[in-house]
């Protein structure tokens, strides 16, 4: 990605001109595409997981009949004994394996479901297993989102599909961010599969994730082609203006 002190935006203006206030508006409008974006997807995202807590089936592995405790008896590895739990009354400890599932319902049979599942590793259910993976993962989302926020001041306004991605990765994280600290775990329920093979769980703000790292891999490919154009560009004035020969010049 180029500098914003590109060549293309090098010629100075006069502050007041229509040429400053043009470039000035331009600037502020990616900030105000980024927010917009971000916080859809953010709404997005969390709108969607309260849905799926609330409304998705679960069913109990063992400990009778009772009601599943959403997220906590769904969450995979030792979960805190409850103050209102037996377990804790008793000075026991809980079983570490979870005691609930979510139930199937199918969307498209045989290929697409909602199944409600809580995930304490990152984006697919990577590093699901790791300890640590609640922190971790926290401190790399709040690093993200800083590295996302710096890009966007450095892009040029010129830079549409980065603005978009920015702000896409920038709302995923945040999502899968919020469910971490306030939950420990990030609410998934998404399942693609064909016959026996099923996909990682997901959710809509691993779908934004992946769009955003998407378009910025665009952006890159764009960003390329635009400074080979540049560079061609400058050799082909500097051999017009007779700065530079090439071979068989005398």
């Amino acid at each position: 990605m180029s500098d914003p002190d590109s060549e293309l935006a090098s010629v100075p203006t006069a502050p007041g001109s229509s040429e400053s206030g043009a470039a000035s508006a331009a600037g502020h409008g990616k900030w105000v595409v980024f927010l917009i974006a971000a916080v859809l997807s953010l709404i997005a995202d969390q709108a969607t997981k309260v849905w799926a807590r609330d409304s998705l089936p679960t069913f109990r592995l063992r400990g009778g009949e009772a009601t599943c405790i959403v997220p906590d008896e769904l969450v995979r590895g030792s979960a805190p004994a409850r103050p209102d739990r037996p377990e804790a009354r008793l000075g026991q400890a809980e079983d570490p394996r979870p005691a609930c599932a979510g139930r199937p319902v199918p969307v498209i049979d045989g290929f697409w479901e909602w199944r409600l599942s809580m995930n304490p590793g990152s984006a697919f259910g990577l590093f699901s297993s790791q300890e640590g993976a609640r922190i971790g993962l926290s401190i790399v989302g709040i690093v993200a989102v800083f590295g996302m926020l710096w890009m966007l001041r450095k892009a040029r306004p010129d830079q549409r599909i980065l603005h978009w991605a920015l702000a896409l990765v920038t709302g995923g994280a945040v999502g899968n961010l919020i469910d971490r600290i306030y939950f420990g775990v990030v609410t998934d329920f998404i399942l693609l599969h064909y016959q026996t093979h099923e996909w990682p769980v997901f959710n809509v703000a691993d779908i934004v994730l992946v769009v955003g790292v998407g378009l910025m891999f665009i952006d890159i490919q764009k960003e390329g082609r635009r400074d080979k154009a540049l560079k061609a560009s400058r050799q082909a004035r500097a051999k017009a203006a007779g700065l530079v020969k090439t071979f068989g010049d005398k």
